[in-house]
Parts: structure tokens; C-alpha cells; sequence
């Protein structure tokens, strides 16, 4: 009886520390679960900061080179079209009708050139704002037109071929699109030391693509990432920012052979006219 009753208090404690031990491991498990949803939901917030704060950088940067661009107007108009236009005022003062005949006609073609030339000036102004050909002829002739400017330079041997562009991009994403383009080539006319360059364009039903190939220095993914966060990559962070507003995509890459380097620029087919 007394053996009986031991037994039966063994399997009481038993069954008393394994449901302890189930409810201990219970918690346990229910305590883990808790700590690593919110360690998920951690790192969710800090990779959405993340991500607004890169968006946030990519504004500043788009806004930054808008601001610069307004600038240089600016100084432009400033510094060259001011003093053309004050030196023409001198030459078409109030004293003008007491000089003498020649001395008139002298003033009036010296005013008249200075005016050509400020005409000319502002012109230049308005090209640098949207390129002629671009405007009126659209993105390949713009680009073929930039590629025999380089070519004409003959410091690196410079081509392109346009294989779907049978309708013209929006105006805006068109000059968007141009202005990524130059940023990207001078980029390799200045640091590169490539001995060509060669630009592709096709598409199909969802993508616009343009590709540029070249055989000097330079970029992967990773390195355009991390020179794109930096206060010095402010060229990279324009690139991305106007990408970014055209709902694109860029990619850098070095193909297999390690013979070129590709920036791929992937844009939606829907920009197109």
C-alpha cells in the first residue's frame, strides 16, 4: 500500500514539472516570438527611415542641381548679358543727336553689334535650357549630334545606334532622359580614360532602354551606390534623382571578359508618345 502510494505521488510529480515544463517552454516560445516580431518590425521601420531618408537625399540633390542650374542663369545674364546692354546705352545716350553725322553712324553700328552679340548670348542661354535639336528633332538627333561633337573632338572614338525609336519620348522625360545621358558620358570623358564609347537604344512593350558601353575606367552597382550617398557624388545623386522621378531604373555592370564597362538606363515603355 505504502509502495502504491509512493508510485502514485512519483507520476503526480511527473505529470506536475513535465506541464510545468510545457508551460515553461510555452512561454519561452511565446516570449521568442514576441521579441522577434518586434526586432522584425525594427528593422522594417529602420529600412523604411532608411529608405525616406535616401528619397529625401535624391530630392535635396534633384533640387540642389535645379538650383545651381538657376544660378548659373543667373550669373550668366548677370556678368555677360549686363554689361553688354549697359555698353549699349552708353553708345545710345541723350548726346547721340548733338554728335555729328559719322560719329552717329559709328555709334549706332557699334550699339547694333553689341546687340547681335547679347542676341547670341541669350540664345546660348536658351540652347544650354533645352537643346535645338531636341526640341524640334527629339532624342536621337540630339544624342547622334552630341556624339559627332566628341568624335570631333578626336580625343576617344564615340558611336550610337537607335534600333525602336519610330515615336519620340514625352517632351519632359525626353530632356530628362538627354540631360542623364550627357551626365553619363561626361562622366566618362573626365574620369574614364576610355578609347570608346558606344550608346544603344531599343525597347519592347514595357521598357524603354538606352545603354551606354565603354572601354575605360568604370562603374559596378555597388561602387554607383556607394559614391551616389556621398556629398561629392552630387552628379551620381542627379542621375539617380531624375531616374527616380521617371519612374526608371539604372544599372552599372562590367561584363564577363572585364574588356567594358555597361550603364543600362531602363525606363517605362509608357513615356513614349
Amino acid at each position: 500500500m505504502f509502495l502504491l502510494q509512493a508510485a502514485t505521488n512519483n507520476v503526480t510529480y511527473v505529470v506536475y514539472f513535465g506541464t510545468f515544463g510545457m508551460l515553461l517552454l510555452a512561454v519561452g516560445l511565446i516570449v521568442f516570438v514576441i521579441f522577434h516580431q518586434r526586432k522584425v518590425i525594427y528593422y522594417q521601420v529602420k529600412m523604411r527611415n532608411m529608405q525616406a531618408e535616401h528619397q529625401r537625399m535624391l530630392l535635396q540633390a534633384s533640387l540642389e542641381s535645379q538650383e545651381e542650374e538657376r544660378q548659373r542663369i543667373a550669373a550668366d545674364l548677370h556678368d555677360d548679358a549686363g554689361p553688354l546692354l549697359a555698353t549699349v546705352r552708353l553708345y545710345l545716350n541723350e548726346n547721340l543727336v548733338h554728335q555729328d553725322q559719322a560719329t552717329q553712324l559709328q555709334s549706332i553700328y557699334n550699339a547694333k553689334q553689341i546687340v547681335d552679340e547679347t542676341i547670341q548670348l541669350i540664345r546660348n542661354i536658351s540652347h544650354s535650357l533645352i537643346p535645338p535639336t531636341l526640341k524640334n528633332f527629339g532624342l536621337e538627333s540630339a544624342i547622334t549630334d552630341l556624339i559627332h561633337k566628341i568624335n570631333g573632338a578626336g580625343t576617344i572614338h564615340a558611336s550610337c545606334r537607335f534600333n525602336d525609336y519610330q515615336r519620340r519620348l514625352k517632351l519632359e522625360p525626353e530632356l530628362s532622359v538627354f540631360r542623364i545621358i550627357q551626365e553619363l558620358i561626361n562622366n566618362i570623358l573626365k574620369h574614364s580614360r576610355a578609347s570608346f564609347l558606344h550608346l544603344t537604344q531599343n525597347k519592347n512593350e514595357q521598357y524603354f532602354y538606352i545603354r551606354i558601353h565603354h572601354d575605360g575606367e568604370g562603374l559596378t552597382q555597388a561602387d554607383f551606390e556607394e559614391l551616389r550617398d556621398v556629398h561629392s557624388g552630387l552628379g551620381l545623386k542627379n542621375i539617380q534623382g531624375r531616374i527616380k522621378i521617371l519612374g526608371g531604373k539604372i544599372f552599372f555592370e562590367r561584363d564577363a571578359t572585364n574588356t567594358y564597362f555597361k550603364a543600362t538606363i531602363e525606363l517605362p515603355a509608357d513615356m513614349v508618345q
